[in-house]
């Protein structure tokens, strides 16, 4: 089971030093991303969906508890490690209390990172062996399966059909008959999901103005991003933000 890590931390050396140490001595991460604030972290998050992160407490921008939190809204669970110094500790605790797996005392060895990251990807690949065992899922076809992370990876650009179809190989109508026989829904219809999945997540943020948001997950017109919004969620963008407001 190959995954996606997160690295978040303000200090350069200890992120880009554990990013690099892992990269030397492991090849269980297909990806990891790198994060300097806690506001950063949340993009990648949003975005990339990593499956585990290693979480600095106090960043600049969002805490990590912020981060975390901002995760959950998402309805994204990333297996989560902590790194605290000593006078952070009850806000360590605070975190494990969210559902952090661990938490590391600074200064800390990327040894036992590692070595950390290592028992808890175990603990992933036998709780999906087991949900496997005990609900199994009908198989995606591989093509349909390549395209949605690709749409996922790349929801923010311009993307079509067309060339996503040539990415894999095949033509945009038989990527068409695939989504509609595998997905019971187009193409444009599954990427306009994904990004209205994530202008919700930014519109409870409420840091962004509506023609921001429209932008930042792949919209060129903010006119058109409201016509889909309220098509897919039933309210306007401004309407979904009153109604997280009252909430």
């Amino acid at each position: 089971m190959s995954l996606k890590l997160l690295i978040a931390d303000d200090e350069d050396m200890i992120r880009r030093g554990v990013a690099k140490y892992l990269q030397l001595h492991s090849d269980r991460f297909t990806h990891i991303y790198e994060a300097e604030n806690g506001q950063e972290a949340i993009d990648i998050i949003l975005k990339y969906h990593p499956d585990m992160m290693l979480l600095d407490v106090q960043m600049p921008l969002k805490t990590g508890l912020d981060v975390m939190h901002e995760a959950e809204r998402a309805g994204l669970r990333p297996v989560t490690i902590i790194l605290s110094g000593y006078d952070e500790f009850l806000y360590a605790q605070q975190a494990l209390k969210f559902g952090a797996k661990e938490y590391f005392l600074k200064p800390v060895r990327a040894a036992d990172i590692l070595a950390c990251l290592n028992r808890l990807a175990d603990d992933c690949v036998d709780a999906e062996q087991s949900e496997n065992e005990a609900a199994p899922r009908e198989q995606e076809l591989p093509l349909v399966t390549a395209a949605r992370e690709y749409i996922k990876e790349h929801y923010t650009e311009k993307i079509s059909l067309t060339e996503v179809a040539e990415k894999l190989g095949i033509s945009g109508g038989y990527l068409s008959t695939l989504f509609n026989q595998n997905m019971h829904c187009g193409f444009v219809d599954y990427l306009n999901e994904i990004r209205i999945d994530h202008a919700c997540s930014y519109l409870e943020q409420n840091y962004l103005k509506n023609y921001e948001i429209a932008h930042k997950v792949g919209f060129q017109d903010e006119k058109y991003f409201t016509k889909v919004f309220k098509k897919i969620r039933g309210v306007t963008p401004k309407e979904y933000r009153n109604k997280i407001r009252g909430e």
